[in-house]
């Protein structure tokens, strides 16, 4: 058979973007970064990607030439430790079973593992389904391979259902129109599936009926391992009778993860709305969480967690001094945010602007005293009150222009020259500066006399 065989490459096809999807759902570090973001789910990237991969092994003139093809190609789209995953594994060994060079060889392995432990799905088809994506997810969580897949229904009235996973390896049990026939047959069959697959060491049980725990019992009085699937709305509920933990599934389509700076676009479009409608200047980070989920239907913290692992929010935001400013009184109390702008002189122009630039990167000596950061803090403040023209700065604003123009938290300054209290203590110390709070908030400035 040819290797360009429109069917056999499509199957290939098929079974790389189930992967690939399975990777973005589970372990979305294994893609390369530019291919995270995309929401493979979608039947256009997922057309796109297979047709690109049909193409490229259409190619080859050889099986051998054929594998090391898809190989290369995977390099291109997934980080080199990716190809250590079982994902990756179980998608060779699909692509090799495919090989039409090597059926006899297949079947006679297939024969081979059968003495080998195995996995046995077993499916109520009039109860719950299981797509190409959560059925891959499934196979992730048992640890030997599912060699037996067996559903029941009654398919006259399931429209191309048992086609479909017939395709998928299924074997298929009908059973009479009636209530719960389904279940009887699967709870019959499934209770004396050790004596007919007496290597089986553990079970899926896929349905949403709870008279299906009687069957889940009688599976583990034989010593057998069995995840109870059950559906609830838009997720899939694993739970292993073993260890009692339940692994949800999500159904929905995987949201695409923005860019960090379509995120921050994005934050700062929230933040002006609030203030508009609040008329407040700080707005509560709890409020824009739940906000920005009901809008993109993600929360922060996932992309929080795609783009820097072991983050959180407040972290990030600092790194961002120019565009979003983060307040908070103290440890325990509630993160607040809003925006850093400037609001420069029509009198001012391009060339002002750099002379200003020139003469703040001039005074930025070492700071190896808390004179020295006093003097910092002082210059900083100064410079600020020429382009906003206010007399008294709020003293996270204060905090974010230090740290962009030293490249450091001013909290972590304040501990290297091991100057006790907090940032607020500090600026109460400092004579040629004067604090006061405002509500919530404190406010620094220059005092007069040091102008």
């Amino acid at each position: 058979m040819s290797y360009h065989d429109s069917a056999l490459l499509q199957k290939i096809s098929v079974e790389i973007c189930q992967s690939i999807i399975a990777i973005q759902k589970q372990q979305p570090e294994f893609l390369i970064a530019k291919y995270r973001t995309i929401n493979w789910q979608i039947s256009t990237n997922k057309s796109a990607l297979s047709t690109k991969f049909t193409a490229i092994l259409s190619q080859t003139q050889s099986w051998d030439e054929l594998l090391q093809r898809l190989q290369s190609s995977l390099k291109a789209v997934l980080v080199p430790a990716a190809f250590d995953s079982q994902i990756l594994s179980d998608l060779i060994s699909a692509v090799e079973q495919l090989n039409p060079e090597n059926i006899d060889v297949n079947t006679n392995h297939l024969l081979q593992r059968q003495s080998a432990s195995i996995t046995i799905l077993l499916l109520d088809a009039e109860n719950l389904q299981l797509n190409t994506n959560t059925e891959k997810f499934l196979t992730t969580i048992c640890h030997c391979p599912v060699q037996v897949k067996i559903a029941f229904a009654n398919w006259s009235n399931r429209g191309k259902l048992d086609v479909e996973l017939h395709e998928r390896g299924y074997d298929l049990i009908h059973v009479p129109a009636g209530r719960d026939n389904a279940d009887g047959k699967m709870i019959a069959v499934g209770s004396s599936i050790h004596e007919r697959y007496p290597h089986v060491k553990e079970v899926f049980v896929c349905s949403s009926d709870k008279v299906m725990t009687n069957l889940c019992n009688t599976l583990q009085q034989n010593g057998i391992l069995v995840y109870q699937v059950t559906q609830h709305g838009e997720n899939i509920k694993v739970f292993n009778s073993l260890t009692s933990e339940t692994i949800n599934y999500s159904l929905k389509p995987l949201p695409e993860i923005p860019s960090i700076e379509q995120f921050l676009l994005q934050m700062k479009g929230l933040i002006k709305l609030q203030q508009k409608q609040t008329k407040s200047y700080w707005i509560k980070l709890s409020i824009l969480s739940k906000l920005f989920k009901s809008k993109h239907q993600l929360t922060i913290s996932q992309i929080i967690a795609h783009h820097f692992p072991g983050k959180q929010a407040k972290d990030v935001f600092i790194h961002y001094p120019s565009e979003i400013v983060v307040h908070q009184i103290d440890e325990k109390s509630e993160l607040y945010v809003t925006l850093f702008e400037h609001h420069q002189s029509k009198s001012e122009n391009t060339q002002d602007n750099s002379q200003q630039e020139i003469l703040t990167s001039k005074v930025l000596y070492p700071i190896n005293s808390s004179a020295d950061l006093e003097q910092a803090i002082k210059n900083i403040l100064t410079n600020l009150s020429k382009v906003d023209n206010h007399k008294s700065v709020d003293i996270s604003i204060l905090a974010s222009k230090f740290y962009q123009q030293y490249g450091k938290p001013i909290t972590e300054q304040i501990k290297q020259l091991k100057i006790g209290g907090s940032f607020a203590k500090f600026l109460h110390s400092c004579h040629s500066l004067q604090i006061q709070q405002v509500g919530k908030k404190w406010e620094v400035g220059v005092k007069k006399s040091e102008l």
